[in-house]
């Protein structure tokens, strides 16, 4: 094993830690908007909302993200559409990302008690004001944990952008090794840091969930 590469390549990997970071970041708060307005849809009385929201998140979910970067990055192209690589790169990251958040958040929508609503009702709170004070907090709550957990699944997606020339920390890796010629110990370098990121972000939401406990149970 030789890591005396380390020396010289420790700020390629510096680099593409930032480029998956920042990617993660966006990809997620885009995902995020996209998840909550397809969570709305699928709830939606309107069949037609239903019908799209449905029909988008059983294909996202069903397909490989490798499949939707290529849809992304070449298939609006052939259309006419260009977009620079880093915006196709957080397009397809958050249209795969939308399609989980919008079940994240409908099941957090559903978990909320159904007699609190209807009391809320009966007691004169309008539609609008029952969803911004009852449901939306009480929703937050359910499902803050399950979108850290989220972000943590797109952080490690990020890697499949480098097919598409993202100097991600996947992208600089292969290069490391293009420059080396080791095969393997780059690759070990990577590993640690991906699981560093996950094993952190793990803990962070673990920490998280007991606070919510602790509160629901002083509650």
């Amino acid at each position: 094993m030789k890591f005396e590469f380390l020396t010289t390549y420790w700020p390629f990997y510096i680099e593409g830690l930032k480029i998956t970071i920042i990617y993660s970041v966006f990809a997620v708060i885009f995902g995020i908007i996209l998840g909550v307005m397809l969570a709305l849809m699928k709830l939606s009385k309107l069949k037609v909302f239903k019908a799209f929201a449905v029909s988008y998140i059983n294909f996202v979910r069903g397909t490989p993200i490798l499949v939707q970067i290529y849809i992304v990055y070449f298939g609006l192209f052939s259309f006419g559409i260009s977009l620079a690589d880093s915006t196709a790169g957080i397009v397809a990251l958050a249209i795969n990302s939308g399609a989980y958040v919008a079940e994240i958040v409908r099941a957090g929508i559903e978990a909320v008690d159904r007699g609190q609503i209807e009391a809320a009702r009966s007691l004169g709170m309008s539609h609008f004001a029952t969803t911004r004070l009852l449901v939306i907090p009480q929703a937050i709550k359910n499902i803050l944990p399950a979108l850290c957990n989220e972000f943590i699944v797109t952080t490690k997606n990020t890697s499949m952008l480098s097919i598409i020339g993202i100097h991600d920390l996947m992208y600089n890796t292969d290069t490391i090794r293009g420059n080396t010629l080791l095969a393997f110990e780059p690759l070990i370098i990577a590993a640690i840091i991906y699981f560093t990121i996950s094993y952190v972000l793990t803990k962070l939401i673990g920490m998280l969930e007991r606070r919510l406990k602790a509160s629901d149970d002083r509650s």
